[in-house]
């Protein structure tokens, strides 16, 4: 059996080798993994020279409800090789695709296709980790862009339906704790492997805690669709910001949460913090009309995703920008890309996955000095760069 292809690659900035540190380094890659990496001079002659930019791990998107034109729920398994490949472009390495509110019947079955298309997904797009279901456990109240009508209380057999449609293919379910039987639900979840996020909810803090007590690990997209930070009432959201269990989905894409709330929430729970995009069917897309979760909502220059009521839905923001947006708010860029790599990595159960360290595989990206992607690689294969800007070809490409 050959050995593996080894590649050294130094880069003028490096990131993700150790928690928070940034400057020059080298990765070497062999075969599928990251095997050694530093900062500092280049222990032997590079294969591959990035002299300007940031080389960083894998973005990792952990809730994407579609993009460039289609919505998961309507995706076939080529559409979404064809999203997972299209990815590339924006830096993104790992995806948790997310099915929003519907009948459980259809969620089931959506499961189920999707843990058909991920036995077969070709190895050239990011990678499809197990999925988030997003409802229909959520609150009236707080619902956003999800039909009312189909929102119900968790019971015990419609939890059940879920974990055992596509067993491995669920990889958290976000609720809103105050529903009758919720905290009963974080617990079947937790048990049967399923991670539980909070999210869409009007709970106050002492519901959110006994979530975290029963199980809960995430709260989806701080802020929004949720109750809000009261001085006498914290809520959800101060709830978040202040229990050290809860990591926080956050949606930096200047639409969904002002600049003084993004440095808030990185200020009260460094290292907690995750980039998400919510992105929808409109993300790489021009101004139209696109669905989510069988409903339409349009997008205008300039303005995110809306319903027809006005009510804000998904966004269509990159990931390799949610980096940029954020350390535009005044976060620095060593934290921004943690928040998008590592955090959600951790998060998912994926260490393997979100650094530059040994043992973990090889998912690279180039971002350009303006936080743009440049290039990409997965399990240490070059699977997009800028065409426009292309690598040396003088060069050996890893």
């Amino acid at each position: 059996m050959p050995e593996p292809e080894r590649t050294l690659i130094a880069a003028a900035s490096v990131l993700g080798v150790a928690r928070g540190a940034r400057g020059p380094g080298w990765v070497e890659v062999t075969g599928e993994a990251v095997t050694a990496s530093g900062h500092g001079p280049c222990p032997g002659e590079p294969d591959l020279v990035l002299a300007d930019g940031h080389l960083v791990p894998g973005l990792v998107d952990a809730q994407l409800n579609g993009a460039f034109g289609t919505d998961f729920a309507d995706a076939s398994p080529a559409d979404f090789a064809r999203i997972a490949h299209e990815l590339t472009a924006t830096g993104t390495t790992s995806v948790v695709p997310t099915f929003i509110t519907a009948p459980v019947d259809e969620l089931v079955t959506l499961l189920g296709s999707y843990g058909r298309v991920r036995s077969t997904a070709p190895g050239d797009g990011a990678r499809l980790l197990p999925c988030h279901v997003e409802g229909p456990f959520l609150s009236s109240r707080r619902r956003g862009a999800h039909r009312e009508h189909l929102l119900v209380d968790p019971t015990s057999d419609l939890v059940r339906a879920l974990v055992e449609a596509s067993p491995g293919d669920l990889g958290y379910v976000t609720l809103a704790p105050e529903r009758d039987g919720a905290i009963d639900a974080v617990r079947q979840l937790a048990t049967a492997g399923v991670a539980v996020a909070v999210g869409h909810s009007d709970a106050g803090d002492d519901v959110v805690r006994a979530a975290a007590d029963a199980g809960a690990t995430l709260v989806t997209h701080l802020y929004n669709a949720q109750r809000p930070l009261h001085h006498r009432d914290p809520g959800v959201v101060g709830a978040g910001l202040a229990d050290p269990r809860l990591t926080l989905g956050l949606i930096v894409d200047l639409h969904h949460v002002e600049p003084t709330a993004v440095r808030l929430a990185f200020a009260a729970a460094g290292g907690r913090v995750m980039l998400v995009t919510d992105a929808v069917a409109a993300l790489g897309m021009p101004p139209g009309t696109y669905e989510l979760g069988g409903e339409a909502l349009t997008v205008a220059d300039g303005s995110p995703p809306l319903r027809a009521d006005g009510t804000i839905a998904g966004s269509a923001v990159r990931m390799d920008d949610a980096v940029a947006h954020t350390v535009s708010c005044g976060i620095d860029l060593a934290t921004a890309v943690d928040a998008a790599t590592r955090v959600p990595a951790d998060a998912l159960g994926r260490p393997d996955l979100g650094r530059l360290s040994p043992g973990t595989l090889a998912d690279l990206v180039w971002l350009d000095d303006g936080l743009r992607c440049r290039a990409t690689w997965i399990g240490g294969r070059l699977v997009w760069s800028d065409p426009t800007r292309p690598l040396d070809p003088e060069q050996e490409q890893a």
